[in-house]
């Protein structure tokens, strides 16, 4: 299982970088975006192999995940969250979900294409509840200081 684990974070660590060129981030943030990625789909593989959690679960715990670890590294380098938040969801995204979703419509294999269809929408709100929840967190660091030169009036 962790020989596994190891395989699939490394893809996903270089599967990240691959969308962060594509997306156009400057190129200093491909180390961190991938490394946002690979957390990411390795927390989600955890959550499902280790501990038996059902996609839903495991996917929303990634996403926050994912959403809180872009904050941090937001922070840190000085930039938006989109940068690694929108790279770093990517390899928890349902597509293949959603491809035999439509295979198996096509194939007339409507119980298949059911229980794919419903396990893709099950992740795709997993995400977004995953990113709202942690979003919807202040920033702790951010509260607006006194300026010195300012009079009080």
């Amino acid at each position: 299982m962790i020989h596994g684990l190891i395989i699939q974070g490394i893809a996903a660590f270089f599967g990240t970088a691959a969308f962060a060129l594509l997306y156009g981030t400057p190129g200093r943030y491909y180390p961190l975006c991938a490394l946002t990625g690979g957390v990411g789909w390795v927390l989600m593989l955890f959550l499902q192999e280790a501990l038996h959690l059902g996609v839903g679960t495991s996917t929303m715990a990634a996403a926050a995940a994912v959403t809180a670890l872009a904050r941090c590294l937001a922070i840190y380098q000085k930039c938006p969250v989109t940068v690694f938040l929108i790279s770093g969801i990517i390899p928890l995204v349902p597509g293949a979900g959603v491809y035999w979703m439509a295979y198996y419509l096509i194939m007339g294999d409507l119980n298949q294409a059911a229980a794919n269809g419903l396990s893709a929408t099950k992740a795709a709100v997993a995400i977004v509840l995953g990113i709202s929840v942690i979003s919807e967190l202040p920033y702790l660091h951010m509260k607006k200081k006194p300026d010195k030169n300012q009079e009080n009036t």
